[in-house]
């Protein structure tokens, strides 16, 4: 426990010598191992802190996976895919990345794609079909469906009322993130 002496932790350890992972509670204890250099010492560790250190590896492994997202929004990605990037079955990826960030990896693409759509409508000039398959979509019509439905106006409708404007680019990308 956090402020016990060191001959509290070892008879502690003694006490939860023995117990399995499974049986651990939360408030807990068990012994990870021995100390360092031979010392013989068990090493105690709260049930918590186990728990806590699985849910940091987890999460680790899901921002893993959404940076790669990040980075290659435009290539075909499939759950698949991202679940060996975060070294975990497809099933368990798609519902750890649901309850990590709010919304499942598709949606979260899809909405980086458009996020990524709106930037070029508004500074380019470029054609919204060139736009759409630059940024990932297979077709104009998912595109603007899409866009639709994140945004609440079509590609043109929105590139009609945007108007590019110089402020920070970490201000307008707050302003004009579409909400999830």
């Amino acid at each position: 426990p956090p402020g016990a002496s060191g001959g509290d932790q070892r008879a502690i350890a003694r006490a939860v010598r023995g117990v399995r992972a499974p049986e651990f509670r939360a408030g807990s204890v068990g012994v990870l191992g021995r100390g360092r250099r031979g010392s013989g010492a068990p090493v105690v560790l709260w049930c918590d802190d186990l728990v806590s250190r699985a849910a940091e590896d987890i999460n680790r492994r899901m921002l893993r996976a959404r940076d790669a997202m990040d980075g290659a929004y435009a290539q075909p990605l499939d759950v698949p895919a991202l679940a060996r990037i975060a070294h975990v079955s497809p099933a368990h990826f798609a519902r750890t990345f649901r309850a990590t960030f709010g919304e499942t990896p598709h949606r979260y693409l899809q909405r980086r794609r458009v996020e990524r759509a709106m930037f070029l409508l508004r500074e380019t000039d470029r054609s919204i079909t060139d736009i759409c398959f630059e940024v990932g979509f297979g077709s104009p019509g998912t595109f603007s469906r899409t866009f639709r439905a994140v945004v609440g106006h079509s590609p043109r409708e929105y590139r009609k009322q945007a108007v590019a404007v110089d402020v920070p680019t970490c201000f307008t990308m707050a302003w004009m993130r579409p909400s999830a």
